[in-house]
């Protein structure tokens, strides 16, 4: 259980403010598409600005694969308001086409023919689409096209000072903040196959997704494979997993380890990747290094600490100099039923369950404790909502109902302390929706899609009509909108940008660019990051 007593002392009157200092984040990830459902091989509207630029509307991996990106919220309501605003903006310039309403894809062409996204012409730009390139050499181009819920989750200073009075840590505060986030990060890793059964919508799949991919998934449909018991493919072997790297071990018991972990494989040539090499034999890049990872965000995880890097800044050098600032949850489907693809009913739960892994005691994870976090998830992705299915927890075999619901119980503290900073019991209320799915499973996503799914005669003819609802929605909003002018000046502006950032990159050759961004990765190892 969470430390009690902290608890009792958030939930007085002079300190119930501090989790309302909350932040929040989103980051969206959808595919457009065409009409009839094919992924959709046009440039990125132009309407739009700069991919490379613009503070909220880009790209991922593929030039046909949006990613909406929210401002930092502390209230739930304006988050949503402006991931909403971002649909709707970008929906007035896509034309005919839609943004696919679920996290596995739509109808792929060859594999080939899946457009990686493109930036321009800048050093940043040039090294982001190689990048891409390098993930569809290692990996294919058609496992990129997964999209999925990002959410960013940070606690105010005045929280963690608190905090670290009634722990009686007399240490720097950064360092203390990065200890506990940490903490938190372990705990999440432990226990989020809670999270994939409640909220996991991908239960089937398109057939083109599986051309050369082998699976043992079963045939629903002539173009639908599923399994029936299955919660979230898009988190299991599917999805974004890499068999290269299984043989990473990144370590999360501290800030020094993680960073080590992840800069050694960075670092240190993978054989596969070294016979591709970096150039082709015409002297064109195909990836940035040999290395396991070409770069930190490379490295497929559930969960990340993070710190925002300035211009020029990689990921990790960010962490190392200033300590991690929020963590970011990758582990969330989008949600089909949602026009916005997440629900504040989702948020207000996942709230409660990261206060929890946070407060909650978190010892180091050992290797043998980091073998059942993975086999629990892969339990959870393939088979989460069949009968009597167990997990295994400290090495013991446990029904998933009993080890949800005593979860559950230790989550509901946070949901009821979350409901005094904003005077209701909306939190308390969206524990009490997902404790419901325990008991009934056809009450989670995965069963109401697969449900769908089956109604509908295939996965590609229910998401798409999910698709065509949502479009519909945003686009009868657009017509009341007063924020056209506001997305219209950033998009210009953001080309501006991008024109201004290519003009300056001319003086300096990209190899040299490359060098002194990969040396900072050294510099975190050595310790001599200015």
């Amino acid at each position: 259980m969470p430390t009690t007593r902290f608890i009792a002392q958030l939930a007085e009157p002079a300190n119930r403010s501090l989790l309302g200092g909350i932040l929040r984040g989103i980051e969206k990830e959808g595919l457009r598409v065409d009409q009839i459902g094919h992924l959709a091989r046009t440039a990125h509207p132009q309407g739009l600005g700069s991919a490379l630029t613009h503070p909220y509307i880009t790209t991922d991996y593929s030039e046909s694969l949006l990613e909406l990106i929210t401002p930092p919220c502390h209230r739930l309501d304006t988050l949503l308001k402006w991931l909403n605003d971002l649909h709707r903006e970008t929906y007035q310039q896509l034309g005919g086409e839609f943004i696919w309403a679920n996290s596995m894809p739509c109808i792929l062409p060859p594999e080939q023919d899946i457009p990686i996204a493109r930036y321009g012409a800048s050093h940043r730009g040039t090294m982001k689409s190689i990048y891409r390139l390098g993930l569809g050499h290692r990996y294919g181009r058609t496992m990129q096209t997964v999209a999925g819920i990002h959410y960013n989750f940070s606690l105010p200073e005045a929280f963690w000072a608190l905090l670290q009075q009634a722990e009686e840590d007399h240490g720097l505060l950064q360092e203390f903040i990065s200890r506990r986030y940490f903490d938190l990060i372990r705990n999440f890793r432990r226990h989020y196959w809670l999270l994939v059964y409640l909220f996991g919508a991908t239960p089937a799949v398109d057939a083109s997704f599986l051309v050369d991919r082998p699976h043992q998934l079963d045939q629903l449909a002539p173009d639908t494979f599923y399994w029936p018991y299955a919660t979230s493919l898009r988190m299991g072997d599917l999805g974004y997993q890499s068999r290269a790297q299984e043989s990473l071990h990144v370590c999360y018991n501290n800030s020094r380890s993680y960073v080590q972990s992840l800069v050694a494989a960075i670092n240190t040539p993978y054989p596969d990747y070294e016979k591709n090499g970096v150039k082709d034999a015409s002297g064109h890049y195909q990836q940035l290094n040999t290395g396991l990872l070409q770069i930190e965000n490379e490295f497929y995880s559930a969960i990340r600490p993070k710190r925002t890097a300035r211009s020029g800044e990689t990921a990790l050098s960010a962490l190392c100099r200033r300590g991690v600032e929020y963590i970011e949850v990758r582990c969330i489907d989008i949600d089909p039923f949602s026009a916005n693809g997440v629900s504040a009913q989702q948020l207000r739960f996942i709230d409660a369950f990261l206060l929890h892994c946070l407060l909650s005691p978190s010892p180091a994870t050992s290797p043998q404790e980091t073998h059942e976090i993975l086999r629990n998830q892969q339990q959870v992705v393939s088979q989460g909502r069949k009968p009597g299915l167990r997990l295994s927890l400290n090495g013991r075999g446990t029904p998933l109902v009993d080890a949800a619901n005593q979860l559950l119980e230790a989550i509901k503290p946070l949901a009821e302390l979350l409901d005094l900073t904003c005077d209701d019991n909306l939190v308390s209320a969206s524990w009490q929706h997902q404790k419901d799915k325990l008991s009934d499973p056809d009450r989670t996503p995965s069963a109401h899609a697969l449900k769908a799914i089956k109604g509908a005669g295939s996965f590609k003819q229910w998401a798409l009509e999910c698709a065509k609802n949502h479009r519909q929605a945003f686009m009868e909003e657009a017509s009341i909108s007063q924020d056209t002018a506001y997305f219209r000046a950033l998009a210009e502006k953001s080309v501006r940008q991008q024109k201004q950032e290519e003009a300056a990159d001319d003086a300096i050759p990209f190899a040299d660019y490359l060098a002194k961004y990969y040396a900072q990765y050294h510099a975190c190892c050595q310790g001599t990051l200015e």
